[in-house]
């Protein structure tokens, strides 16, 4: 057996984890300690649900985040996600950083097919 969570207990912190996460914010890097580093030019935060975690993973649903038609800076590469319990000011909750870079242009759409956060459990 390896070090490490049992699954439920990975489950439980995945929960945990993304119990007051109702928004999202897009970053430019690492969001850093507080949340606040790199902040997007696009500074609208956007509704975020999520659905009951297992297996030591919990996912968006319903409502993933979504920015319509970009009105920030022109060539901006998004790297970053950070989570908040407010759509404007709150508490910092989470980060998580992209699968990959975006780069986005005026009126361009960014729409996230997936939102995961897992909590590696013992083998």
């Amino acid at each position: 057996m390896g070090d490490g969570l049992s699954t439920a207990r990975a489950t439980s912190v995945c929960t945990t984890a993304v119990a007051a996460w109702s928004w999202t914010q897009l970053h430019t890097g690492a969001p850093g300690s507080a949340g606040t580093a790199n902040v997007s030019s696009t500074t609208a935060r956007k509704a975020t649900t999520w659905a009951t975690a297992s297996g030591a993973s919990v996912s968006a649903n319903g409502t993933l985040p979504a920015w319509s038609s970009w009105s920030g800076t022109n060539g901006e590469v998004v790297h970053a996600l950070s989570g908040w319990d407010a759509s404007s000011s709150g508490n910092y909750q989470a980060a998580v950083t992209l699968s990959a870079d975006v780069t986005m242009n005026t009126g361009d759409a960014l729409s996230l097919t997936a939102l995961t956060v897992s909590v590696p459990a013992a083998s």
